[in-house]
């Protein structure tokens, strides 16, 4: 091995782009940036949001106001009617309706129990919240409709 067989590796060492430095660097007259055209430009910087003139997004949307959609309360609904053919069952909760697989989840604002349908034997209903026609139709059965 000789002296001159010794040489440093270049790893990722990249020279420098140096454009407009005349024709011999490979990137003079143009520099690179092709023939005319608003590329071609001094300051030539879009936005990425430019739409070619035409009226952009974020001035066409309203940047006012306020919406109140996340704080809207969902139930999980429960009709009367489909309580009273669980002959099993004189208490409900959402956990024995979770046990039974009646309901699959429970939506931030909890159980409502509505009015669809007849209720024929007492029942204890815990809830979160009942319709007037539910509350009654439980009541008249000799049941209790309590809130949770």
């Amino acid at each position: 091995m000789n002296l001159s067989d010794v040489y440093a590796v270049k790893l990722g060492q990249k020279r420098k782009k140096r454009v407009g430095r005349g024709r011999g660097s490979g990137h003079g007259k143009t520099s690179t940036r092709g023939h005319k055209g608003q590329k071609a430009r001094k300051g030539y910087n879009m936005r990425t949001s430019f739409e070619g003139g035409q009226t952009p997004m974020f001035k066409r949307f309203p940047k006012h106001g306020f919406s109140n959609v996340v704080f809207t309360r969902r139930y999980t609904v429960v009709n009367v009617g489909d309580l009273n053919e669980m002959t099993d069952l004189t208490e409900v909760s959402p956990e024995i309706l979770f046990e039974k697989r009646i309901l699959r989840k429970l939506e931030n604002g909890g159980l409502k129990v509505l009015g669809d349908g007849e209720v024929t034997r007492p029942l204890t209903v815990r809830a979160h919240k009942f319709s007037k026609s539910a509350v009654a139709k439980i009541e008249a059965a000799g049941g209790k409709a309590e809130v949770l």
